[in-house]
């Protein structure tokens, strides 16, 4: 053979080496075409899909024939673990407040509903379910006690409904309310989360959108619980919470104790994480308004306790610096709590001053009362919180001692130095 093809003409031999190298190229071709009609044909299609709990994100590959989604390798870099298929179901409860105001012939009203204060963050829809009830639509400053009792009673006839609820609530004061639901809420497993507004969400620089967004994400977080305030990005336990600035998108501040997380870019961080005791909270339906609360300044006469003692069940004194009272001749106030005390009205001393609470042991005029008078101290909790818990506890009992007892068992975070 090698014999007759070296005999061969050289453009002979030339053209059969064409040719076998064709027909080798043609059959290689031929036998990869066959291989490829079996195979599923795939197209890049833009969704989710989730397979063994897993979220593939991106462009994924689309099997037309087995309607079966895989993963490109391009998108390994967005696959994240879904810690829940189902997503938590929040409701929206609405009460008014700068948030949802509108501008009338005499300045900002409520006017805005529920349904149209979702409707400005449609992002939320991503992350949760929502539905929403208006159940006041009102300036916070018209806010009575009897709202708290609305708010409670709302959160209670539907908590088996939903994974979490937040409040939306005027500013001024919602760390009143936040307090309030505090105690009347305890120790709920659910998050409970109290939000506003600096400027109406129908403007076009307002912290409205991202206070919602961030509440509502807060409340679909597996680890929240309890009564929180998130406000600009901050979230307050509800004891601690107090309006710093009146017109600032940062309004509050936890006072006396850290902030329990933050929210920013979308992300939760935990400063303080801590497990809720029961599987269930304790509802209370009963609170006693009759709480009057009175501001030391010089000169003040102390004939105006008798006539609180008439018509209040308790007073709080917020008395200077770590906490004393006036005995000065012409002005002596320890006279007048005393007849306070032999009448059966309770007495709370707390502090003017914001942070570090009071200590009525340091000095002479503070020490001389509390230990006459075995008077109940504030300490480091917040004005607010001090206010609702001795409502809350007066509508439970009047005895004096159960009264003080309930007063120093910590709820909610909203007391921690004791001296008693």
């Amino acid at each position: 053979m090698q014999e007759r093809i070296s005999h061969l003409p050289f453009a002979l031999l030339e053209r059969r080496i064409f040719h076998t190298a064709t027909f080798l190229l043609i059959k290689k071709k031929t036998e990869r075409q066959a291989a490829e009609k079996q195979k599923p044909k795939c197209r890049a299609s833009p969704f989710l899909f989730m397979r063994k709990g897993l979220v593939y994100a991106g462009q994924i590959a689309y099997n037309e024939r087995n309607r079966t989604a895989l993963p490109r390798a391009s998108d390994k870099t967005h696959l994240k673990r879904k810690e829940n298929s189902v997503m938590k179901h929040i409701l929206l409860i609405a009460t008014g407040g700068t948030i949802a105001s509108g501008n009338s012939e005499n300045g900002l009203t409520p006017q805005i509903s529920s349904e149209e204060l979702l409707s400005y963050v449609p992002a939320a829809r991503e992350f949760c379910t929502i539905d929403a009830v208006q159940i006041l639509n009102i300036d916070s400053t018209n806010l009575q006690p009897e709202h708290w009792l609305l708010m409670a009673r709302t959160v209670r006839e539907n908590y088996d409904k939903y994974d979490g609820f937040v409040i939306c609530h005027g500013t001024d004061t919602m760390a009143y309310t936040s307090s309030a639901l505090s105690y009347l809420i305890q120790n709920s497993p659910k998050p409970i989360i109290i939000t506003g507004a600096q400027k109406p969400i129908s403007m076009e620089i307002t912290d409205a959108k991202t206070n919602l967004l961030d509440s509502l994400r807060f409340a679909a977080c597996p680890d929240a619980h309890g009564v929180t305030i998130v406000f600009n990005g901050k979230i307050i336990a509800g004891t601690r919470a107090k309006k710093v600035h009146s017109k600032s998108f940062n309004a509050f501040d936890s006072i006396n104790f850290p902030v329990l997380a933050t929210i920013r870019n979308n992300k939760i961080v935990h400063y303080v994480k801590d497990s809720c005791p029961c599987s269930y909270p304790a509802f209370y339906s009963d609170i006693n308004p009759k709480v009057c609360l009175v501001k030391l300044i010089p000169g003040m006469e102390p004939d105006l306790l008798p006539w609180i003692g008439e018509h209040y069940d308790a007073v709080i004194i917020e008395s200077y610096g770590v906490g004393g009272l006036p005995s000065a001749p012409d002005r002596d106030f320890l006279k007048e709590v005393d007849k306070l005390i032999a009448d059966g009205k309770i007495v709370v001393m707390t502090t003017q001053v914001m942070y570090e609470g009071s200590d009525m042991e340091v000095y002479e005029v503070g020490h001389v009362a509390k230990e006459r008078y075995g008077l109940i101290e504030s300490y480091d909790m917040t004005l607010e919180a001090t206010v609702t818990k001795l409502m809350w506890i007066m509508a439970q009992t009047h005895d004096p001692q159960r009264i003080k007892a309930m007063f120093y068992t910590t709820i909610n975070h909203d007391i921690l130095f004791q001296n008693n």
